[in-house]
């Protein structure tokens, strides 16, 4: 598979407002959820998400913080499909959730940043594969 840049990946992103974040239960076995990816933000590697501290998705990755991501971007001919693993870091620090909140959140949050329990889901992106039409690539990130 040929090596790509992570503009490339991030340009081929841009719009992609839903994935998939899978993370590992309590048996070993994967576990895959729809969350909202904001999909006008400049992809650097770094997705952010936010969670409840009462939900299995938060218990989970206190346990295991691997994950893999996938987005799905329906084109006029053909799909892109791009897989991301990593690792997660959960977040309490209300300056940094407010770099990364949207408003459209509150559906879920009603209190907003305020909303007991939030939490933000911080993944790192270790390795990156796509496919577009016939073509693929990786990307390996070393942070």
């Amino acid at each position: 598979m040929a090596k790509t840049s992570l503009k490339k990946v991030s340009s081929m992103m841009k719009g992609i407002d839903l994935c998939m974040l899978t993370t590992v239960n309590g048996r070993g076995a994967p576990l895959s959820r729809p969350m909202s990816n904001n999909g006008q933000v400049d992809y650097d590697g770094t997705s952010y998400f936010f969670t409840d501290k009462k939900s299995l998705m938060f218990r989970e990755l206190k346990k295991n913080p691997s994950v893999g991501l996938s987005f799905i971007h329906p084109k006029f001919f053909g799909k892109t499909y791009i897989s991301v693993s990593g690792k997660a870091n959960l977040s309490t620090d209300k300056l940094e959730m407010e770099k990364h909140w949207s408003p459209d959140l509150e559906v879920w949050f009603k209190d907003g940043l305020d909303t007991k329990g939030i939490v933000m889901i911080e993944v790192q992106a270790k390795h990156i594969k796509y496919w577009d039409g016939g073509e693929q690539g990786e990307v390996d990130i070393k942070k």
